[in-house]
């Protein structure tokens, strides 16, 4: 029987169990899931392995590379630079980045970036790996390139962009990088064991990446001038890219933060609990009311999902996700089935991080598991 680490309150007893259960049958190498209701952790479990060997424990300090979770911190940090008046969410982007405005672009507004409806969802290629670690370039190109659907009209996941987008109105707002801001003005405060990129005394606490089974589309078979082949074929980064050097040393707001969910809980409780966690005020509740203004739904032009996106996350949407209730909640994942939730009618927090990576975009069946029982106890 997988031993787990934590605590658990007596009514969210069936996650633990549903933990113990993936672990011992293989289904999950190793994972972290925490519950935070109304700032009292109620679970906060881990257990399995850091490494694909099995001969690492996953422990209460592990961290993992988080791929598009990392979003949910990103957009974290830009809505505290709107709460404070430094960025406006109908201004547009080039009143704070002015070369943005090429390509067509002057009109593209902040909640554009925020939704993914910028039309920026990927680079235009040639464009490299090692163009995205470097910052000047990876901006640069943004700047220069014009929009793949006309923008504000529909979603268009920025799978590797969107923390290069917010990323750089962070620096251009505040003089800071995203990774100074999220490092300064969230994980600090908080306490919260949470960074963009990873510091190099912290690489032996990283779990390995256990990569997915499939390739996340075919692209074969897509359309070349489409969006969807366009926006994968410009997102350079990889699973095997995730574990090396230059990948943790990157400023990579979209995909390369790390994190357990103990400490993904307490930043995102800054939502669901009106702003505030243990008297550090992130945000106002004008600010939150942002989150859930519609800017899209419909299927996504990236990854051809039916997606409904409010400023900075997703929303519930029946056609994705579904045992994710349709109340003010807003979330969002990471590749290979992380997950973060923000149930602010519950005042609740729900996160997952694994290294076992599954398949498909965004959640997996054990994600499924985990929530499902979360929401039993909720309402039971």
């Amino acid at each position: 029987m997988a031993e787990i680490g934590g605590v658990c309150s007596e009514r969210f007893g069936a996650v633990g169990a549903a933990l113990r259960d993936h672990l011992d049958s293989g289904e999950e190498l190793g994972a972290s899931i925490a519950v935070d209701v109304d700032g009292v952790l109620e679970v906060d479990l881990w257990g399995g392995f850091a490494d694909r060997a099995r001969t690492r424990p996953w422990t209460r300090d592990t961290v993992v590379n988080m791929w598009s979770s990392t979003k949910t911190v990103t957009s974290l940090a830009a809505l505290m630079l709107v709460d404070r008046g430094a960025l406006d969410v109908h201004a547009p982007v080039a009143a704070y980045w002015p070369e943005f405005a090429a390509g067509g672009k002057e009109d593209i507004e902040v909640r554009h970036l925020l939704a993914h409806t910028s039309g920026l969802s990927g680079w235009e290629r040639p464009f490299s790996i090692e163009d995205m670690y470097d910052w000047p370039t990876a901006s640069a190109r943004l700047a220069a390139q014009e929009p793949w659907w006309k923008p504000g009209t529909a979603s268009g996941y920025h799978l590797q962009t969107y923390g290069q987008l917010i990323g750089e109105l962070v620096r251009r707002v505040t003089g800071r990088s995203l990774k100074q801001f999220v490092d300064e003005e969230i994980a600090r405060p908080l306490g919260a064991d949470l960074q963009i990129g990873a510091r190099e005394a912290d690489w032996p606490r990283i779990a390995e990446l256990a990569p997915p089974p499939a390739a996340v589309l075919d692209l074969e078979a897509l359309d070349p001038d489409g969006p969807t082949y366009k926006a994968f074929l410009g997102s350079p980064g990889t699973a095997e890219a995730a574990g090396t050097p230059a990948w943790r040393r990157a400023e990579l707001g979209a995909v390369n933060g790390h994190s357990n969910a103990r400490s993904m809980a307490r930043a995102l409780s800054a939502i669901s609990r009106g702003g505030e966690v243990d008297g550090h005020r992130l945000l106002s509740p004008s600010t939150i009311d942002l989150v859930f203004q519609e800017q899209a739904r419909g299927d996504d032009l990236s990854i051809g999902i039916p997606l409904r996106w409010g400023i900075g996350y997703a929303l519930p949407h029946p056609g994705t996700l579904p045992y994710i209730p349709d109340d003010r909640v807003c979330f969002w994942g990471g590749w290979g089935g992380s997950l973060v939730i923000m149930d602010v009618s519950r005042r609740t927090t729900i996160t997952y991080m694994m290294n076992k990576m599954a398949p498909g975009v965004l959640g997996s069946d054990r994600a499924e598991t985990y929530v499902r029982a979360i929401y039993e106890a909720l309402t039971a």
